[in-house]
């Protein structure tokens, strides 16, 4: 059975359950017993429509669908077990890491809509600083400082926390920017990620042709890792939207986005948390007159970690009380 069929099969039984789980949500006390026994039995076909999709399907936004129809069928039912500890515990344990490596694909394709123009621009400025600006002439003063031995980035440090928050706002624009950008059909993310390559590229080139890299990539060295890790995963985000748009599959375009966004929305945690450790680096090493090795050092470290928990949280761990786990569980017949 191919997915469509098995949606064209089971669809109104979800619909059903949906209506029933909001009502559940809402004013349980309310349901007359038919529909309790009604909510009973489509939930418990639902978690053997998702085991079943979970090995058919894998990877299909179906199965998202279905986990995430059978999270609130199963929260409306055993309301009691979950606390809100128990939800916060679940989502930066086991959701948040896990919904950044369902994005992976997306991810290396942000990466690489920053990465090309980066090199290309790195390539054009190195040989000459001047054709590099004509790329974008709005850099022309950084490139002058650069010229002239200015390290621009020391004035931080006369006042480290305002500066912190300075560049908070401004990663968070740009990862805003590259988020919601997904929704442009994917054109206004990839601008982002283009245009702060061109940039990240024409300095880049331009420093080493000058002579000034070793002066900017030890300003660059601490943040620079997770800082755009973040916008890359942001990027990610966008760019999945945007599929979901363009390649909704066996769903309703609606229904694409809406798996979309939950998956999308999961990982916000990891961008909001990690900006501002970046911004917090930035603002108060990065500007230092501290030694290249250990500015190296702090940037491999904080990478590392955030890399470390994002691929590694919740895998081959049983999360506890999950839906799945317990919905699952209903799904042997009784002897």
């Amino acid at each position: 059975m191919v997915a469509e069929d098995f949606i064209n099969a089971k669809h109104h039984a979800w619909e059903r359950l949906t209506q029933l789980t909001s009502r559940a949500q809402s004013n349980i006390i309310a349901m007359n017993a038919t529909e309790l026994q009604e909510l009973g039995r489509l939930y418990r076909q639902a978690t053997s429509d998702l085991a079943q999709a979970r090995r058919d399907f894998p990877g299909h936004p179906l199965t998202i669908y279905l986990n995430d129809l059978v999270a609130k069928g199963h929260s409306s039912i055993y309301r009691e077990r979950n606390s809100p500890i128990t939800g916060i515990k679940n989502y930066f344990l086991y959701q948040l890491p896990q919904a950044f490596r369902e994005l992976l694909p997306f991810t290396g394709i942000a990466f690489l809509a920053f990465f090309l123009p980066a090199v290309v621009a790195w390539v054009i400025s190195y040989q000459d600083p001047a054709r590099g600006i004509a790329l974008a002439p709005e850099f022309q003063p950084a490139i002058d400082n650069m010229q002239d031995d200015i390290e621009w980035w020391r004035d931080l440090n006369d006042n480290n926390a305002e500066g912190a928050v300075m560049i908070l706002s401004n990663n968070i624009f740009v990862s805003f920017q590259a988020f919601v950008g997904g929704l442009t059909l994917g054109l206004l993310t990839l601008y982002a990620l283009y245009y702060n390559g061109l940039m990240l590229g024409i300095l880049a080139g331009s420093a080493q042709n000058i002579g000034f890299a070793d002066n900017l990539w030890g300003f660059i060295a601490a943040h620079g890792p997770v800082e755009l890790s973040i916008i890359f995963l942001a990027g990610g985000a966008g760019l999945q939207l945007a599929w979901a748009i363009l390649r909704p599959g066996m769903v309703s375009r609606r229904a694409a986005l809406a798996i979309a966004a939950q998956r999308a929305f999961k990982v916000s945690g990891a961008i909001v948390m990690f900006l501002i450790l970046a911004g917090l680096i930035e603002g108060f090493i990065s500007p230092q007159y501290l030694p290249l090795w250990f500015k190296i050092a702090v940037g491999i470290i904080s990478a590392g970690s955030m890399y470390a928990y994002l691929l590694l949280a919740g895998r081959n761990v049983q999360q506890p009380e999950s839906a799945e786990a317990s919905a699952l569980k209903l799904e042997t017949p009784a002897h």
